[in-house]
């Protein structure tokens, strides 16, 4: 089996780290550590700097506790203390990722190079980027981040929950801390509407209450007490007392105690009552209602504790669903992150028809080889034979024809992606984000090649100097170039997808394309024909309609309302159609090229940056439609 054909999902919680390895036939059994399918998050850091993990780690705590780190999983930017010495965080941080790719390693007999890595929904870009240097520390490859809500609602629709597109739902991540976030289904995946945390809301903090209850000592409550063997020993207890009333609880250096279901509903009423409180503000911060949400979810190890069904219910009005095996629910679903989902509704690419794509690509690219080889057959050469020789080119044809050879090369940009990742070892390439974000790059660069190589073209075949023609072939379209830079970005982090999908996104608007270069054309035909007495005012005629072709395809990159662009279309064409002539061809080039860049940009905004969503009403419409009666999460 080659490795390139495994998937390494890792969840590196609070308290525990688990990681699964996805087979090509779809099962994903957890990987186990010294005997247990999960590996503790707290690691110890030896007197020669060595970072342990596991029960390495907890035995070589119980004779030194100073020197064990319990969550090393928290971005610092400064070295971590331990025991009165230094030592690099991003080391304390990477070793249960590094013990976690090495097991992954051993039971697929290569390297994993496919990773994916859980993180909380209110890291920001700081910690995210953090979380990217710990992968790399442990000896990962670059790995895909994806946000506990979104994969542990991935994970619900792998496994049969109906949730159509539009629909709102809660996800309670109640681990080691606590986590509430409200997600909406769009057409492209997930997206996080509202998110709360709380450190002190989470099983840790029920887990130093527990441990109080049973030592009769405060200080281990407000957690500034404990050794790591003693917390896993409550912790052992914690998880028992869901399914029997009583347990004993070995404790280091102590006598057993016992431990009983009403000591820990005692300990857990402060975390439930602020895991409700957390659900309703979210809820609240995503402006929706209960009625609004098409299920809540609780997962994480914490979501056994008894009564928190009962505590949300009663303070938010609905009562929260536990899937099966809820602590692995977000690392399941990071593993199966950007997989189709067999019979759910929305699909993350909409299909573009095969001749949309290529009339797509056809158009501006046709529209760009008429409007150079015009430029180039029709330019008058003047005073030839003299020192003073120069050549009255028409600038504005010359920069919407790179403008379009540019258009033409990213709307095949999701084509060009597919062919490099067909043939690249690269295994990134090969992901969603990575294709397109290999083929809008190839596509950019392709596009400012041809670009570059019209000005070489016409700077040799007329004899000129190289600078000018470079200067209008290439700073138009820098506007267009900086976006679909941004794009790449966007598909490479696999922030968002936009509607539609990517290969919709990167068509330009054949309408516009079509309007301005026949405008152009006709612009330069009306300029170098030759006039007759009889056809002088036909040949006006003929320019001024050029212009106003070439101001009413400027209204439609602009704005996409048919009202919209009756309005801007009468002040716009007028001055276009009014200013034609021979030294106004090239503003009348880059006010379209600006323009289309405007489009470019709105297209980013309304699509990936601010998408439109539904309001709750309508969403509430949308899942009554779709949804199979009794087909509710």
């Amino acid at each position: 089996m080659r490795a390139g054909e495994t998937r390494l999902a890792i969840d590196c919680g609070t308290s525990s780290t688990k990681a699964l390895l996805v087979w090509p036939d779809g099962t994903s059994p957890p990987l186990s550590f010294d005997g247990v399918p999960y590996l503790s998050s707290a690691v110890y850091v030896s007197n020669d700097g060595e970072v342990w993990t596991g029960q390495q780690a907890r035995q070589a705590g119980v004779a030194a506790p100073s020197r064990l780190v319990p969550s090393p999983r928290r971005p610092v930017d400064d070295d971590v203390t331990v025991d009165g010495t230094a030592v690099n965080a991003l080391d304390v941080a990477a070793a249960p990722l590094r013990r976690a790719a090495a097991e992954a390693e051993r039971v697929a007999g290569a390297p994993v190079r496919d990773v994916r890595l859980v993180v909380p929904a209110g890291w920001g870009p700081r910690r995210r980027t953090w979380m990217r240097q710990v992968a790399h520390r442990a000896g990962l490859p670059q790995p895909r981040l994806v946000e506990a809500p979104v994969a542990v609602a991935e994970h619900l629709l792998a496994t049969g929950v109906q949730l159509p597109v539009g629909a709102f739902i809660a996800v309670c991540d109640i681990g080691g801390t606590a986590e509430v976030t409200v997600l909406r289904r769009g057409p492209s995946g997930f997206e996080v509407l509202a998110t709360l945390a709380d450190p002190a809301a989470g099983g840790a903090a029920v887990d130093h209450r527990l441990a109080g209850a049973l030592l009769a000592d405060v200080n281990v409550a407000s957690g500034d007490a404990g050794s790591g063997v003693m917390m896993d020993s409550v912790r052992a207890a914690k998880e028992a007392l869901g399914a029997h009333p009583a347990v004993t609880v070995p404790l280091p250096d102590r006598p057993p105690v016992i431990a009983n279901s009403a000591m820990l509903e005692d300990a857990a009423r402060f975390v439930l009552q602020r895991v409700a409180q957390l659900t309703q503000e979210a809820i609240a911060a995503a402006e929706l209602t209960v009625g609004d949400l098409a299920g809540l979810y609780c997962v994480g190890g914490s979501a056994y504790l008894p009564h928190l069904d009962k505590a949300i219910a009663e303070q938010v009005g609905i009562t929260p669903v536990i899937p099966f095996e809820p602590g692995l629910a977000a690392v399941r679903g990071a593993a199966d992150a950007g997989a189709a989902v067999p019979g759910s509704f929305g699909a993350v690419e909409v299909p573009v028809p095969p001749v949309r794509r290529a009339v797509a690509i056809a158009v501006p690219g046709f529209a760009s080889l008429a409007l150079i080889w015009q430029c180039l057959m029709t330019a008058e050469r003047n005073n030839v034979l003299t020192v003073h020789y120069w050549v009255d080119l028409n600038w504005g044809e010359f920069t919407m024809a790179a403008v379009f050879a540019l258009l033409a090369c990213l709307a095949a940009g999701t084509v060009l992606g597919s062919l490099i990742a067909a043939r690249s070892p690269t295994p990134g390439t090969r992901t969603e984000g990575g294709r397109v974000s290999t083929g809008i790059l190839a596509a950019v660069s392709l596009g400012a090649a041809i670009a570059g190589l019209y000005a070489v073209v016409t700077s040799q075949y007329f004899s000129q100097p190289l600078s000018q023609f470079l200067s209008w072939a290439l700073w138009p379209i820098m506007p267009i170039v900086v976006l679909a830079v941004a794009m790449a970005i966007v598909a490479a982090r696999q922030w968002r997808a936009p509607h539609g999908g990517w290969s919709a996104m990167l068509a330009a608007p054949t309408g516009s394309i079509v309007t301005a270069a026949l405008g152009m054309l006709l612009v330069q035909y009306s300029l170098t024909t030759y006039r007759w007495p009889d056809t002088a005012l036909l040949i006006d005629v003929a320019g001024r309609l050029g212009g106003l072709l070439i101001g009413v395809g400027v209204v439609m990159a602009l704005v996409q309302p048919l009202m919209f662009r009756l309005i801007l279309s009468a002040p716009l064409v007028v001055i276009s159609a009014a200013i034609v002539g021979p030294r106004s061809t090239g503003i009348l080039g880059v006010i379209y090229a600006l323009a289309v860049a405007v489009w470019w940009a709105a297209r980013l905004w309304s699509r990936i940056i601010r998408p439109a969503q539904p309001a709750p009403g309508e969403a509430r419409v949308l899942a009554t439609a779709v949804m199979p009666p009794g087909g509710g999460g």
